[in-house]
């Protein structure tokens, strides 16, 4: 989710403008336009905060925006980027856990890649890259930049995170089930891969698994990592490669806090391979033998005084 929030607005670089988005759930809720210097909500839950949340929010996110440009034009120095249009980007938050627990990430990047991120135990900042050796030694010399930001997400960050909580209500405490099936594709070296589905599911946290008999499989196997669907659900999946022939022997595990057990899926063999084929022949055939009826019926027409008045055939 971090990587595409980055590249998200590393694409936003217009008339080197600030667009700063806060996100819960991986759904976007305020947005802050500095074309018209104006947070706005991006989400019906918070379109009820009253006139001061929002020019408290335009003034925070203006000084964000001032702070950017000048931290753009040092990161374009230290890459030697004297011309082009060029971008950082910074991303923090924090998160509360089912068991209570919370954590938080700080991360810092520069073009829509990986620059920095900071190490909440230790305070110290962690390059990406070698090109993030030069904003490590300018930060890691003023140690207040960690302190602060430690700060604020162990402290404001959750406050708030607690209060659009109670805000969004049963948007945000739902359980939505999750639609579960597994399908089956050819692959290059002949033996087969399931892939086993799981969307339309919230919250985020899910876990897929894949089992042969009583044994779980820790090989041969390809995943995505959990994405938002786009209409404030989940998605994800799972594949395993199979040996031809041995499909049914393989099961897909879920556990979601949707569910009180583990869902068990496998892939099913249709029940009557043959039936589609034989219903396709059937149709061909009905529909064979009504283009020779209908041709048999224009020759005979053909062959019958002009007079005759029309609409008969067939009847």
């Amino acid at each position: 989710m971090a990587k595409v929030v980055m590249a998200d607005l590393a694409q936003r670089k217009v008339e080197n403008k600030s667009w700063p988005r806060g996100y819960m759930d991986d759904q976007p809720f305020i947005q802050y336009d500095s074309r018209m210097d104006k947070a706005e909500p991006q989400a019906p839950w918070i379109s009820s905060k009253d006139a001061t949340y929002w020019e408290d929010e335009t003034k925070k996110q203006r000084k964000w925006a001032e702070i950017h440009q000048v931290e753009t034009w040092i990161e374009m120095g230290y890459h030697n980027h004297s011309t082009g249009i060029h971008s950082t980007q910074r991303m923090f938050g924090c998160e509360i856990q089912e068991d209570g627990h919370s954590n938080s990430f700080w991360q810092f990047g520069y073009d829509g890649q990986d620059h920095l991120s900071l190490d909440m135990e230790t305070l110290n900042w962690v390059t990406a890259n070698p090109m993030a050796l030069w904003t490590k030694h300018w930060w890691q010399a003023e140690r207040c930049y960690a302190e602060y930001d430690k700060a604020y997400l162990e402290g404001p960050c959750l406050t708030s995170l607690h209060r659009y909580l109670e805000l969004g209500g049963h948007r945000f405490t739902r359980r939505e089930p999750h639609t579960v099936w597994v399908t089956k594709h050819s692959a290059q070296d002949g033996g087969t891969t399931l892939r086993c589905w799981a969307l339309g599911f919230y919250p985020r946290d899910i876990s897929l698994s894949w089992w042969l008999g009583e044994k779980k499989l820790n090989s041969k196997l390809e995943y995505v990592e959990t994405r938002p669907s786009g209409d404030g659900t989940y998605q994800t999946w799972m594949a395993v490669w199979v040996p031809a022939g041995n499909e049914t022997q393989y099961t897909c595990h879920v556990q979601h806090s949707s569910l009180n057990h583990t869902l068990t899926v496998s892939w099913e063999m249709p029940s009557h391979p043959g039936l589609a084929i034989v219903i396709s022949l059937i149709l061909i055939l009905l529909v064979i033998g009504g283009v020779v009826s209908l041709i048999k019926c224009l020759q005979a027409r053909n062959k019958e005084p002009y007079e005759q008045a029309p609409g008969d055939c067939g009847e």
